[in-house]
């Protein structure tokens, strides 16, 4: 276990009808003046956008909207936001969605307080330094934005999709009920798993010796939710099935399961230029596809991780060898995707080798900084491993 630091500063409001509390909490904490965040019109739709006006105008808190955040979220959006909230002088952004509206309210914060551009934070070229909190109303279980210090944003000007990460935009609260996500669809289900998923298994897949503690708590978790990912896509409005997906959003992307780990996010890297490049595929089915495709190139690297990962979370028998058992492992992990309607191949996605070397050239600096992991990838394997997704 390496030397490391803790911190998860998010209070959580659990349960059933806790967005009708949103005002009386922005009160307690003080706020005047919120920014209220979101996509499009199904929170309208579902009546959730009434609920939580009724309870903001209850308690008297003055608030002003931006809708429109589309999946992949955009730096125009944020750029918008941010001249909002400075006009007028928001104190709290109250995001009202998923992944994408809490990463775009997370860089507007950044943004607002800043004379910089905000693309300069995402291309690492500027430190946060100060934010405009953020409060979360969570209405997917899947990015585990709501805890996380991490933010992830396009920018079609070159198809770039880029993050950073700092404590400093980590959300004040998130208020999640899980009845909120029975209408999710099956697809946004889907891609909810495997986005939980693979926050886990990206920190799973390191090589820091004795980290039993870390091992074990990602275990558990990835067995708990392949089993309520399960039933959930089958029985939309099972309560405790939604309810173990989105406490497993959270604590697979707020640092509790790499305690004392370097991990290094290699799929996630790989996908940022897949959807950069192909704007309408969504975050979660990248993964799926390129997750197995990178570990049928890399297993022979570390076979015993992959083995353990089989043994331990798939139910692989140890009687198999190593690199028995991490096939055995990949192939039953890309079956799981494909059971819960994911694809596992980017033929599925109509995407073709067009701009493979293109992507891989980005994600390499033009093959001068490889992309870092249990195996360190250069252009030629990140090719390679696009050709095994295909």
């Amino acid at each position: 276990m390496i030397n490391f630091e803790y911190y998860s500063p998010t209070k959580i409001y659990f349960g059933k009808n806790r967005e009708k509390e949103v005002g009386s909490i922005v009160k307690k904490l003080k706020y005047q003046k919120v920014l209220l965040h979101y996509g499009k019109s199904s929170i309208k739709e579902l009546g959730l956008y009434d609920r939580i006006v009724a309870s903001l105008n209850k308690e008297g808190i003055e608030f002003i909207e931006l809708g429109g955040v589309e999946p992949n979220p955009k730096i125009s959006l944020v750029r918008d936001g941010i001249a909002l909230c400075k006009k007028e002088k928001v104190d709290l952004i109250l995001a009202v969605g998923g992944g994408s509206v809490i990463d775009s309210a997370k860089l507007i914060g950044v943004g607002a307080k800043s004379k910089e551009d905000p693309w300069e934070f995402s291309l690492g070229n500027v430190k946060v330094k100060n934010t405009i909190p953020v409060g979360v109303v969570l209405t997917i279980a899947a990015a585990g934005s709501e805890m996380s210090n991490s933010c992830v944003i396009s920018n079609p000007v070159g198809k770039w999709k880029r993050g950073f990460n700092s404590d400093i935009i980590c959300p004040i609260f998130a208020i999640m009920n899980p009845e909120i996500t029975y209408s999710v669809s099956k697809r946004q289900t889907g891609c909810g798993i495997v986005d939980i998923m693979m926050h886990t298994i990206e920190r799973y897949f390191n090589d820091t010796p004795d980290n039993d503690l870390a091992s074990g708590l990602s275990e558990g978790l990835l067995k708990s939710v392949m089993k309520a990912g399960t039933m959930a896509y089958k029985t939309p409005d099972h309560y405790p099935s939604r309810a173990t997906l989105m406490m497993a959003s959270s604590f697979s992307h707020n640092g509790i399961t790499s305690v004392g780990v370097k991990y290094y996010f290699t799929v996630h890297k790989l996908e940022h230029e897949l959807s950069g490049m192909y704007d309408f595929v969504a975050h979660a089915e990248g993964l799926s596809v390129l997750f197995p495709a990178w570990a049928k190139y890399v297993y022979k690297t570390n076979a015993p991780l992959f083995a353990k990962f089989a043994y331990n979370v798939l139910g692989v028998s140890s009687t198999l060898s190593h690199e028995q058992a991490a096939v055995v492992g990949i192939n039953r992990i890309e079956k799981y995707f494909e059971s819960i309607g994911m694809p596992t191949h980017l033929s599925q996605l109509g995407i073709t080798s067009k701009h493979f070397e293109d992507m891989a050239m980005k994600a390499t600096k033009n093959n001068t900084v490889p992309v870092d992991g249990i195996k360190k990838l250069y252009a030629e394997d990140i090719i390679e491993i696009f050709k095994l997704a295909k």
